[in-house]
């Protein structure tokens, strides 16, 4: 699960998470990094003959090609596996910046694309060696590790940068406002913040890396993390013959996440017919584990179309958090109603109520009917946020044509069911503060 990379493991007491990739969620309770333990797996050579089937894992490993008329793939050292049913989930590879692969080795080699646990164990020794590390990106990676590297320098005296082209974090998913709100959290968090700033060239000289932005400022930095995005894998695609989608990448498949007769694609590969949003690509952990449960239900016969949305979140530490579903894009209407935060309002708190962290384990509860309506005496909500406030918590609605096709929860817990309905009911609505009542953010 990569989420921690990027969030719990940098907040462990553990001298030696590095090696046990163990980390407490915001609720105290300890996880491993691993989806399943080793003893779930069935070795390869044991899976044809165990009694009850089971999952294995070939690891170092490379498919290279896939043959969908003979049914068979091929491996990098010749082997040929054959199969009834074959799932691509090949995930995706970070981007570099054009700037950092025009640049000499010496700056290659202190630059991290962060994916891997390996890169997680290389930048956490780092963290602890070097004075300064610089962060590319303003989504949620570059965001997160922004805030967690900020939290750690706090103690240790580094110093953390994060630059970005947009004018404030998230600046691609966030209105404006609450963008520039998140910035002045994650600058509170100890990050030196730089803002529309475009790299121009990156040069190593006297020990240093030197980034050079195109309005003409410097910074001198140890370390560069781009956080830019990623490359989803798609080298299958040439020899199967599978159709690759030219807007948003990744295969193209149908709203049952089949690419061909026998083949399906999930996760962040997948270019998927979401049958309520349209065409997309989804990169989250939540939309891995959906669209995983629901192509391998559809290789056994079950032919369900694309319809839980999945969700994701990002935590700017222990102490703001923010739940997404839909089509969350800035460039979108939007409507935001905020109200007072509480104590309670936090990550940490919510985890701790529930007794739950990584949130896609409770976010399967369908919503009844009678859960959907309006309370009664619903306090009376303010206008829609205006800059200069404070967003403590709040709901802020994503519109196409009057309809709402996405929702933020903004330090708002436990009530994806009732944003997942919303968008599931695809209707127009007169009044975004009515409906902004369904998630109680009045409540003390």
């Amino acid at each position: 699960m990569r989420p921690p990379l990027s969030k719990e493991l940098w907040f462990s007491d553990d001298a030696n998470v590095t090696e046990t990739l163990r980390f407490k969620q915001w609720n105290g309770k300890e996880r491993s990094i691993f989806f399943q333990p080793p003893s779930f797996y069935v070795s390869p050579e044991e899976l044809i003959t165990a009694e009850n089937g089971g999952v294995s894992v070939l690891t170092g490993r490379k498919v290279v090609h896939l043959d969908v008329r003979e049914n068979k793939v091929r491996l990098d050292d010749g082997t040929l596996i054959s199969y009834d049913k074959c799932l691509i989930a090949t995930g995706g590879t970070p981007r570099n910046l054009p700037a950092i692969e025009r640049a000499s080795e010496e700056v290659k080699k202190r630059t991290t694309l962060f994916r891997k646990v390996s890169d997680f164990r290389a930048l956490e020794k780092l963290s602890s060696n070097i004075g300064s590390i610089t962060i590319i990106g303003g989504g949620f990676l570059g965001s997160e590790l922004a805030c967690a590297l900020g939290h750690r320098g706090q103690k240790s005296g580094l110093e953390v940068i994060q630059m970005f082209p947009e004018s404030g974090n998230m600046g691609k998913i966030l209105p404006e406002y609450l963008s520039h709100w998140t910035t002045d959290k994650v600058k509170s968090e100890g990050v030196n913040v730089l803002t529309d700033a475009v790299v121009k060239s990156v040069r190593y000289q006297n020990g240093k890396l030197h980034i050079q932005l195109k309005d003409g400022r410097q910074v001198q930095t140890d370390h560069i993390v781009a956080a830019v995005g990623l490359e989803p894998n798609t080298e299958l695609a040439k020899s199967a013959g599978l159709e690759l989608d030219g807007d948003f990448g990744g295969y193209r498949v149908n709203a049952e996440l089949q690419a061909r007769n026998n083949v399906w694609v999930a996760g962040d590969a997948a270019c998927f017919y979401d049958i309520k949003l349209g065409r997309r690509r989804v990169e989250h952990h939540d939309h891995a584990v959906v669209s995983g449960r629901l192509a391998g239900e559809n290789m056994t016969g079950a032919a369900k179309p694309y319809w839980h949305q999945s969700m994701f979140w990002s935590d700017l530490g222990p102490e703001v958090g923010y739940e997404a579903i839909g089509i969350v894009d800035s460039a979108l209407p939007t409507v935001g109603v905020f109200a007072k935060a509480t104590e309670k309002d936090t990550p940490k708190r919510a985890s701790e109520e529930t007794g739950t962290g990584i949130r896609s384990e409770h976010d399967g509860n369908e919503i009844t009917e009678s859960q959907s309506q309006a309370p009664e005496s619903a306090p009376s909500v303010p206008a829609p946020a205006q800059q200069g406030e404070s967003y403590g918590k709040g709901v802020v609605f994503y519109l196409r044509d009057n309809v709402v096709v996405g929702i933020v929860l903004w330090n708002v817990f436990n009530r994806m069911p009732i944003a997942r309905k919303i968008i599931k009911d695809g209707e127009q609505h007169a009044d975004l503060n009515e409906v902004a009542k369904l998630f109680n953010i009045h409540e003390e």
